[in-house]
This record gives structure tokens, C-alpha cells and sequence, in this order.
């Protein structure tokens, strides 16, 4: 390798996935310079090799030994980049804290992110995801994105309908998965803010503390407390958050369950299928609170996978296909992982 660029090697993983696995990665940079990018297409043995983009590793579950070259995402930096008769524009660097983003925002006084508080990981990595809570997903404020492409060695620029957008997917994670490195992403938030508290658990949060006309802080508070109430500090005990996706059936397909569990929780879709809440299935599996080796499924939330102490990558793929085959022969519902298994 012929690069002056400061490379780390068998570095432990472990600081920097929120499961908590402790994996070796082969080779470790810290990308803190888009120039960095361009020096590494630039030598042939480091474009060569397998890369992993990795942001706050809340989206992962590594195995013992990843062997590749691991970019961590750490440019920072954000900013207000300009505002029309509608919206207020926002940018931030790949590697700024999403939670600590959302939180600037709303001191700011802009509103648009707030359902989207408290989720880890970092902001170059939410489109990837199109992560999404409580009735909102990234692609509904991202008004476009920066990315450098190690194909062609240009920065490009997406908008919303360039990055794919669908649930909790993206192009990032099929015609562009290890092609390009998201550097910065720009987000429109609206003057004419109107707050979006659908779902049950943040309007009965909101009632219980009479706010009849939140504000964008006042939702993002609930949205906290609602979550820091149901999913685990990763700070406390490793997990990536939701593990499952919320499968999707259609409408003859959820009538035939309601049949049998007329407890079913599902919701209508605008396509006319209907969204089936994952942790329901698993917790009628009986697998809420359970453990299957040193992975286990979370006692407050059936659709989280924990890290009791020392789990593998291994065994929490084994628990995931545990969980899976039971809700298939209960349910004969396939449960998709959110996770990237590397």
C-alpha cells in the first residue's frame, strides 16, 4: 500500500457497534476529509478491496472477524444552507450524531425531524436505512444528499426520488450498496410546521400531560420518553434497535389471521395491505424475555434482539433464525431483519 493515509490494523470493532460485538476489523481509517475517499480510489490495492461504510454501527451485527477495509464516517459539521417561501434548508456532515442533529433542529425552533428523535446512529447513515418512527421516515424531510462515488471518483448528488425510497430500504442498499460513501445530507424543513402525533402512544403521552397544541419540542419529548421506555440504552446493553421489519400481508391474508388471533395488531396501508406489528407475532411465539445462548429478545419489547454479555455475531444470527422460523409456523408471516448482517 503505497497511500500515506493512517491506517489502524486489527482494530477491535467493538466501540463502534451498538451491539456491543467484539469484532476485529483487518484494516480501520477514520474518514474525517472527502480527499481521503479520492486518495483511496486512487491507489489500485486499496480500491481493490472489500470496504465497509460504517456510521454509528446501530444498523449492524458483525461477525467475529470482518475482513475488510472499515471507513468510519466521522466528517462533521452542519448548518442552515438557505430557506424559500416554504421551507428552511438544513445540512449535515455523514458522521454528526442523529439524535444530537434532531435536537439542533428543534433549539433552532425548526420543526420536521422530531418523530425521528432518539434513534441512534448517525446522520450519513439514516437515508441508507430510511430509518423512520411514530409515523415518519427519513425520505419525508431529505431534500437531497452528497455522496462520493468510488466507481467514477466524482461527488454526486441525489435527490429523494434518486435514493429509491421505501420501508426502511433505499438504492444505497442495492445499486449503489458499497459503490458510494453518503458525505453530507441536506434535509427541507417546513415553515408551516403542523405536528404528527397519529400514533396512539404519542397522542396518550401528549394527553397525560394536557398539550392539546404541541410543539416540535414538545412532541420530540414524547417521542423520548416513549421510546426510552420501551427500547434499551445501547449505552446499557447492546442491541440495534427494531431488529424485524413490520411485515406487510395482504388484505385477505390479515382477515384470515384476524380469524384465529382477533387480537391482531395490524394497520391499513395505502396500497391496501396491511402493516402486521412484528413484536406482537414473536411475543404470541413466546419469545418475549427469552434467551437462546448470550442473544436474547428483550423483556419490554419483543421486536429487540440484546446482547446479554459476550454474544456473537453467530448467535445472534441463530436467535434472529429461531424467531423467524417460529413466527413462519405460527403465522406462515416471513420476518424480514432490519439488521445488515457483515
Amino acid at each position: 500500500m503505497t497511500t500515506n493515509l493512517s491506517f489502524s490494523r486489527d482494530v477491535s470493532l467493538q466501540p463502534y457497534n451498538t451491539f456491543g460485538i467484539a469484532a476485529q476489523a483487518n484494516y480501520f481509517l477514520s474518514i474525517t476529509d472527502v480527499d481521503q475517499l479520492r486518495a483511496l480510489r486512487a491507489d489500485p490495492a486499496l480500491a481493490a478491496m472489500p470496504r465497509l461504510i460504517l456510521g454509528g454501527g446501530s444498523n449492524l451485527v458483525l461477525s467475529d472477524q470482518v475482513d475488510a477495509l472499515v471507513l468510519k464516517m466521522d466528517l462533521l459539521g452542519k448548518s442552515i444552507v438557505g430557506e424559500d417561501a416554504e421551507f428552511v434548508y438544513v445540512q449535515a456532515q455523514a458522521g454528526e450524531n442523529w439524535h444530537a442533529f434532531v435536537q439542533w433542529t428543534l433549539a433552532l425552533g425548526l420543526g420536521g425531524l422530531e418523530n425521528l428523535s432518539l434513534i441512534p446512529g448517525t446522520v450519513g447513515a439514516a437515508p441508507i436505512q430510511n430509518i423512520g418512527a411514530y409515523g415518519m421516515e427519513v425520505q419525508d424531510a431529505l431534500f437531497q444528499l452528497e455522496a462520493f462515488d468510488f466507481a467514477s471518483g466524482e461527488m454526486r448528488v441525489l435527490d429523494k426520488a434518486a435514493c429509491q425510497f421505501a420501508y426502511r430500504d433505499s438504492i444505497f442498499k442495492h445499486a449503489l450498496k458499497d459503490r458510494v460513501a453518503i458525505t453530507s445530507v441536506q434535509f427541507a424543513l417546513p415553515k408551516q410546521w403542523q405536528p404528527k402525533i397519529a400514533y396512539a402512544d404519542v397522542a396518550r403521552y401528549l394527553q397525560l400531560q394536557a398539550i392539546s397544541a404541541p410543539s416540535p419540542r414538545a412532541v420530540s419529548d414524547a417521542i423520548i420518553a416513549i421510546r426510552q421506555a420501551k427500547l434499551p440504552d445501547p449505552q446499557v446493553i447492546g442491541n440495534a434497535g427494531s431488529f424485524f421489519k413490520n411485515p406487510l400481508v395482504s388484505a385477505a391474508e390479515r382477515d384470515a389471521l384476524l380469524l384465529n388471533y382477533p387480537d391482531l395488531v395490524s394497520y391499513p396501508q395505502a396500497s391496501g395491505e396491511y402493516k402486521l406489528a412484528a413484536g406482537w407475532l414473536i411475543e404470541r411465539c413466546g419469545w418475549k424475555g427469552k434467551n437462546l445462548g448470550r442473544a436474547g429478545v428483550y423483556e419490554k419489547q419483543a421486536l429487540v434482539l440484546v446482547n446479554r454479555g459476550g454474544a456473537s455475531g453467530a448467535e445472534v444470527r441463530a436467535l434472529a433464525q429461531a424467531v423467524q422460523a417460529d413466527v413462519l409456523a405460527k403465522f406462515a408471516v416471513t420476518l424480514e431483519v432490519e439488521p445488515v448482517f457483515v
